[in-house]
């Protein structure tokens, strides 16, 4: 029985975005950990600076050539070998050998590209943070370095991911950020102690290499040997490089975009990086926990349907996605808008985090959140484009939201200071998202649009009921509590929010929100399997 129900939750698509989902939950709440750690250990001042702006260097690596980029023509190539001769031993043949020639050639490429930034560190950091000079510069140089190895074991534990989600088996996928967050605070109990902030720096490398070690079991299963095998002249992998060209070079904007946030963030006052840091991990957990876990589980699924030329699966996938992934984040933004004060205090608030820290976290938290629902669309909507074997079409528009973003953080920054990074960010968002579903409707004649909008409709309603409910618990719990302390807040948060969510699921109800009944069902179907041990759950529900 226990078997039945967890190779459905491993292998279906709601199933797999619910592991990706609870595990991230784990993930995530092991990151507010981390950045609580962080924030009673360093403080909300310019002493964490460094830390996060080491990470610009092996970030623009690893994110340019490998997160995305990679995954995004992959996927779909592997995907198409498996299923042209299904069952057929030289069609899994083939798929193994482009999976071994790309991880060879990533190898390479990512420790040449590791050697050469590692050699011109001392030139490269200062374009990255030229606010910083001295020890400040000298230890984001030295952090940099360090963190540069990360990226070997990262680069190969995305082509171990990208094989495990091909056969829509998360587990393994899904617990790896799990190992990632626990080896940075590995970094920060015991290597902090011992070797400083490098500490930090060595704990990221081990979280790197936990990242991958959970997933090899996995995909030995599945049948792959690695082999050292360059085969630059096969077809599949040529496809993969054509298809990656413009997504990397889209990442390479978007890269740009981050560091230009970051040389500007340098440049204002003191602790401003670390600020807008901790408010964008935390407007990170809702978009992670559901958003991009909702567009991995989902994106074999649209390959598949491509590859079957049948549309009205995909259309069909797509619609579903979107409706239940609206049914969560909407109202999460509203809920995080409306208690960011409550909620940046509790994760981040330690007594080396001072009130203007928190203060200045919070405001930059809420300007996130006015896009945090478009923000987990975009990556739906990215691999909607990507499994049509269209990876240039996301990128333009990538491209033209940057330069939106580069343009208002420029502006805004000079009025708002680091508040406004984010207002700048949530506007090129929310044009992102827009334009790729502008387009994509175009492309397909329709994303059962009459649906949607009736769907978002209710949602938004029951999320304003929702956030006013919030607000007004808000102000009568503080009469009840001790607002000095943090045991008061958080009690005054919690009352609050569950109050909101509570509001919102009886709001949603009353509107009939097809989603929320979808959900409850298919959790009394969850206990009727596991009362008799049938299972009622279909490929999607």
């Amino acid at each position: 029985m226990w078997k039945k129900l967890w190779f459905k939750l491993s292998t279906t698509i709601l199933g797999g975005a619910i592991v990706i989902g609870l595990t991230g939950v784990l993930s995530r709440v092991l990151g507010l950990v981390r950045d609580r750690l962080l924030a009673s250990t360093f403080g909300g001042g310019g002493a964490l600076d460094p830390y996060f702006a080491a990470f610009k260097l092996p970030d623009f690596i690893f994110n340019v050539l490998v997160l995305g980029a990679l995954s995004s023509s992959f996927i779909p190539v592997f995907v198409g070998y498996l299923k042209k001769h299904e069952g057929a031993n030289s069609a899994n043949d083939e798929a193994w050998r482009i999976a071994n020639s790309v991880l060879n050639l990533l190898l390479i490429v990512l420790v040449g590209l590791g050697i050469i930034f590692f050699i011109f560190a001392n030139q490269l950091v200062p374009l990255i943070a030229p606010g910083f000079s001295g020890e400040q510069l000298t230890t984001t140089i030295h952090l940099s370095r360090i963190m540069l190895v990360a990226i070997i074991f990262f680069g190969t534990s995305n082509i171990v991911s990208a094989i495990l989600n091909s056969f829509k088996r998360f587990f393994a996928f899904a617990l790896a950020p799990v190992l990632y967050n626990l080896g940075i605070i590995s970094g920060i109990i015991w290597f902090v102690p011992r070797w400083g902030i490098a500490g930090l720096a060595y704990g990221v490398v081990v979280g790197a290499f936990a990242h991958l070690l959970i997933q090899i079991p996995g995909v030995f299963r599945l049948g792959f040997r690695y082999q050292r095998i360059l085969d630059f002249k096969h077809a599949g992998v040529r496809q993969i490089g054509r298809l990656m060209l413009p997504r990397t070079f889209g990442l390479a904007v978007n890269q740009i975009d981050q560091l230009i946030a970051t040389i500007i963030a340098s440049s204002l006052a003191a602790g401003s990086l670390t600020q807008f840091n901790f408010a964008n991990n935390l407007q990170n957990f809702p978009i992670n926990v559901f958003g991009v876990s909702l567009a991995i589980a989902v994106f074999p699924a649209f390959s598949e349907a491509y590859a079957a030329k049948d549309m009205e699966s995909f259309i069909g996938h797509f619609s579903r996605t979107v409706r239940r992934l609206l049914v969560v984040m909407i109202p999460a933004s509203i809920l995080l808008l409306v208690l960011r004060a409550q909620i940046v205090r509790v994760v981040v608030g330690a007594e080396a985090f001072d009130w203007e820290a928190t203060y200045q976290t919070a405001q930059v938290l809420g300007y996130f959140t006015l896009s945090i629902f478009a923000q987990a669309l975009i990556p739906i909507l990215a691999r909607s484009f990507y499994a049509l074997h269209d990876t240039a079409t996301p990128v333009k528009v990538g491209i033209a939201a940057v330069a939106v973003d580069i343009a208002g953080a420029l502006y805004f920054s000079k009025h708002f200071g680091v508040i406004g990074l984010a207002l700048a960010f949530s506007i090129s968002s929310l044009l992102n998202m827009l334009c790729l579903y502008v387009i994509l409707r175009r492309r397909l004649g329709s994303l059962d649009d009459a649906r949607v909008a009736r769907t978002t409709t209710k949602i938004v309603i029951a999320s304003l009921v929702a956030g006013a409910v919030t607000w007004v618990l808000l102000r009568f719990a503080a009469l009840g509590v001790d607002m000095r302390t943090l045991v008061g807040i958080f009690l005054q948060g919690l009352v609050a929010g569950t109050g909101g969510i509570l509001a919102y699921l009886a709001t949603a109800s009353l509107l009939h929100v097809e989603e929320v009944q979808i959900f409850r069902d298919w959790w009394v179907r969850i206990r009727k399997f596991m009362r008799n041990g049938k299972p009622s759950i279909t490929n999607y529900e």
